[in-house]
């Protein structure tokens, strides 16, 4: 891979190599020194125009425990909030010679516009509502594991994966859905009429207006935040109402085969899109999703700079 910009980017055997190692990047996570040399030497800029959490924390971990050099940069403490462009901002950085740069915007399509423009690697961290590869990564990589909890081989091929929330203004499903597609998933996708993307229906998925009717076809199902923040008009009349419709309520967790498991990409906005039964519950796998983060982007950084001329080779 030369960038990571949209799922699009990874056929089905970039993806199995990218979850494959995240699998022993995670293994990590239980050492008592979290540390390996795959990456040292090199310079990772985390360039964040938009405010976030769990990205950039896990993105920070996972270059730190790779023994890269990371260094974090907001919109609101650089030249950026004194009217600097972004195409400044990536020159101006790229010019330092690092070595990567994740980039979080609010405009979709900011990081490939940064590819065109910086010689380092680029990794879109979320553009606007346009697409979040690495979440996409790290949710397939939570179903597998789902999966073979079950005593299964944790493919998702034939599997059935429903979306539901608000699907207009959500990059993460945008990526899943392509991501999904590559791993040979079902997508069913489910939110109101005026929650659904446009030109949803040159996708492959299919859709449905009726929440209760889909949930028993589910092998995953997840949860989307409203994003009221994005919202200018009145897509739904009132949150009470969107919860009876669309809600992953209490009462719908009997809809839910047994085996069935619940996601959501966070930030939860619980008692609108999720109830607190659903997102405690036994079949979350949303405290999981956070978790894999950090294993599923060591596993991207190692994929773009850990392979080049002398880093040849096992990370380990």
């Amino acid at each position: 891979m030369r960038h990571l910009l949209s799922a699009a980017d990874l056929d089905l055997a970039t993806t199995t190599a990218v979850l494959d190692l995240a699998e022993e990047m995670g293994q990590l996570q239980q050492r008592p020194v979290k540390k390996l040399p795959a990456l040292r030497g090199r310079t990772v800029v985390n360039l964040f125009f938009e405010d976030s959490t769990r990205t950039r924390s896990s993105f920070e971990l996972a270059g730190k425990w790779l023994s890269a050099d990371v260094i974090n940069v907001s919109a609101k403490g650089s030249s950026v909030s004194k009217g600097e462009s972004l195409r400044d901002t990536v020159l101006t950085i790229d010019a330092m010679g690092v070595d990567a740069l994740v980039i979080r915007h609010s405009a979709s399509g900011a990081p490939l516009q940064a590819s065109q423009w910086a010689r380092a690697k680029v990794i879109n961290a979320g553009d606007g509502t346009h697409e979040h590869p690495t979440q996409a990564l790290l949710d397939a990589y939570t179903m597998r594991r789902h999966l073979r909890s079950l005593g299964g081989d944790g493919e998702l091929a034939g599997r059935t994966v429903v979306i539901v929330g608000d699907l207009t203004h959500s990059r993460v499903v945008r990526s899943n859905v392509l991501l999904l597609q590559t791993l040979g998933a079902t997508v069913v996708l489910v939110a109101p009429a005026t929650l659904m993307p446009s030109g949803v229906a040159s996708w492959p998925v299919t859709t449905s207006n009726d929440l209760d009717a889909v949930l028993p076809e589910a092998d995953i199902v997840m949860m989307l935040r409203v994003q009221s923040e994005r919202m200018s008009g009145g897509y739904f009349p009132t949150p009470r109402e969107y919860t009876v419709g669309y809600g992953l309520t209490r009462n719908r967790l009997g809809l839910l085969r047994p085996e069935a498991a619940i996601c959501h990409p966070g930030p939860m906005n619980r008692g609108l899109e999720i109830s607190a039964d659903a997102a405690d519950s036994a079949s979350s796998l949303i405290l999981d999703q956070v978790a894999a983060g950090v294993a599923v982007r060591m596993s991207v950084l190692y994929h773009l700079l850990g392979g080049d001329d002398e880093r040849e080779g096992d990370p380990r």
